[in-house]
């Protein structure tokens, strides 16, 4: 008995030997090792990924916001300013309303300070303040009051019934419109509208900001040399690589008006994330006329 708890006793005692706890180690290490990079592994394609799907959104929200905004834009009023170093700016001015006139101020009649519209779904937009123009065929005709196509309306006043589909507009001076619609078409809109691709803070790739509210310029503004007038933009896209110096890789490239087309802007911009590339090509015509 005195035997057998001696054999007991030894036996608890036993430990690991230097050879085991060595392989314990080594197995425990393949072990943290293998999870370990599994783990970083998958985090680097989460985050890659989640970049990836960051940059492809916001690409796509970019895209379809200008494509938008470009459909709506005034007969000729597209115009594109580029820099090779620092930007590349598309401006135009949204359609807010629009109808036919029944009568207006037009050469030769004398300067009026009133017209007739109609009213419609498409003139409930005309509001105080706007400007109206009348057949503009050139980006001077939208941006320069010295050609006389533009208005700016002062009250809105509808005529009584039998006759309350026709707006009597004032103006805030007296006008006479340079030229007559031959669809005697009256468009009117508030302020520019600019999209410019600009060098970011890093300096290395381009960020598109959208600038909207400044006064209308007869010559274009741009964000460089110009940047009290047009205010401050709003980012709209970033990771934007484009080559500014190269007339083939520049994000805009505008097909002006004819008179037996419409403008055309061909929209390219090239983004570039995590080394991959990715770019869009999209036609965007002004389908609005004189």
């Amino acid at each position: 008995m005195g035997s057998s708890t001696a054999q007991r006793m030894q036996a608890s005692t036993r430990g690991f030997t230097l050879v085991e706890m060595v392989t314990v180690i080594l197995i425990l290490g393949i072990l943290v090792v293998g999870v370990s990079s599994f783990i970083i592994f998958g985090t680097r394609i989460f985050v890659e990924s989640s970049s990836v799907d960051q940059v492809l959104s916001q690409s796509r929200f970019a895209v379809e916001r200008v494509t938008r905004e470009l459909r709506s834009a005034l007969p000729n009023s597209l115009r594109v300013n580029t820099d090779s170093l620092t930007y590349q700016c598309v401006e135009f001015v949204p359609i807010e309303a629009s109808t036919t006139y029944l009568t207006m101020p037009i050469v030769p009649t004398a300067a009026a300070s009133a017209g007739i519209v109609i009213l419609d779904n498409t003139a409930s937009a005309i509001r105080v303040n706007q400007f109206a123009w009348i057949y503009p065929l050139i980006d001077a005709d939208v941006y320069n009051s010295a050609r006389q196509k533009r208005a700016q309306v002062k009250t809105i006043a509808t005529a009584p019934s039998p006759l309350e589909h026709q707006v009597t507009l004032t103006f805030t001076a007296p006008t006479r419109f340079a030229e007559a619609s031959p669809r005697q078409r009256i468009y009117f809109a508030s302020s520019p509208v600019s999209y410019c691709f600009e060098k970011g803070p890093s300096g290395n790739e381009l960020q598109l900001l959208r600038y909207a509210g400044y006064s209308f310029n007869a010559v274009q503004p741009n964000p460089a040399a110009m940047p009290a007038t047009m205010g401050t933009g709003v980012l709209m896209a970033q990771s934007v690589a484009n080559a500014l110096n190269n007339g083939a890789d520049l994000p805009f490239i505008l097909t002006p008006s004819s008179l037996v087309n419409n403008a055309m802007v061909h929209l390219q911009p090239r983004f570039n994330v995590n080394g991959e590339t990715f770019q869009y090509r999209h036609q965007v015509q002004v389908i609005n006329v004189p």
